[in-house]
């Protein structure tokens, strides 16, 4: 259902890679509330995903950009206004990646560079994104920017890696930066704690499956899926949230206020009466 949230609004979408993507559904979904959007991601993301079909789909133009290159950064947003005739309503920030996790490397034996690698990915590219935006003052006023992290960020998940630390910094990238986007330019700033999700990325953790499965059983109302942090996301594009900024927002069915359900407990009580 379609409610005209974000008629005329215009933005980019970092990150969609396939159907299986946050990012992607989001577009879907922005497409539908009325809204229009550049989507960006990495060269080597562009040749390994679908994206020109939801570009096709969703009447999009593609502009390749690294997110850690400011010079990338700065013609994917001179060349976006251009596009889309004006300045920035939303951006969302779905960009996160650990060569470490990659590679197979536990937490106590990281490579550094590669941890410096995920980190600037991960975390780093966002405050460029909008160091460049809030520069070039792109953004129009009570426009809003998400970033999706998880709440790896707060506890500890030991096979997240240091995906956890790039979330944590994030996190707070998305509060100092948010300060100034809206003090000076009425700007809000966001990040979106969502459920474990079976995107693309997701999957390449260890043990990621056991993550859903976890999450699920201990969350009163399920996990979150994909279309529906696409529908809370198109709520913080919207008017509906101009003064909800600096916030990191779990949408995970309540799994980051529980201390234990009665079903995780049940399994653990069967797992011990089987021994």
């Amino acid at each position: 259902m379609s409610y005209n949230l974000l008629k005329g609004k215009k933005g980019i979408i970092f990150g969609a890679l396939d159907e299986n993507s946050i990012a992607w559904k989001t577009a879907e979904r922005i497409k539908e509330e009325g809204g229009d959007f550049v989507l960006t991601n990495a060269p080597i993301a562009l040749r390994m995903g679908t994206i020109k079909e939801l570009a096709e789909k969703t009447g999009s133009e593609v502009i390749p950009a690294d997110a850690t290159n400011i010079e990338d950064l700065e013609n994917l947003v001179e060349k976006s206004m251009e596009i889309l005739g004006g300045k920035i309503d939303f951006v969302l920030h779905a960009i996160g990646m650990s060569v470490n996790v990659r590679k197979g490397n536990h937490y106590t034996q990281q490579n550094y560079d590669f941890t410096q690698k995920g980190w600037d990915i991960s975390a780093v590219s966002f405050h460029k994104t909008m160091q460049v935006l809030y520069k070039k003052n792109a953004m129009n006023e009570w426009g809003s920017i998400v970033a999706l992290s998880y709440m790896a960020a707060q506890r500890v998940f030991p096979d997240y890696n240091d995906m956890a630390d790039n979330k944590a910094f994030l996190e707070s990238i998305a509060r100092s930066f948010g300060y100034f986007f809206g003090k000076d330019h009425k700007v809000r700033v966001n990040t979106i704690s969502q459920s474990p999700t079976p995107t693309t990325a997701g999957q390449g953790v260890k043990g990621f499956d056991g993550f859903i499965a976890y999450a699920d059983k201990m969350s009163p109302l399920g996990n979150a899926t994909a279309l529906e942090c696409a529908d809370y996301t198109v709520s913080l594009f919207s008017d509906l949230t101009r003064k909800v900024t600096l916030q990191n927002l779990f949408h995970d069915g309540g799994f980051s206020n529980m201390g234990v359900s009665q079903e995780v407990m049940e399994s653990f009580v069967k797992g011990q009466e089987e021994k």
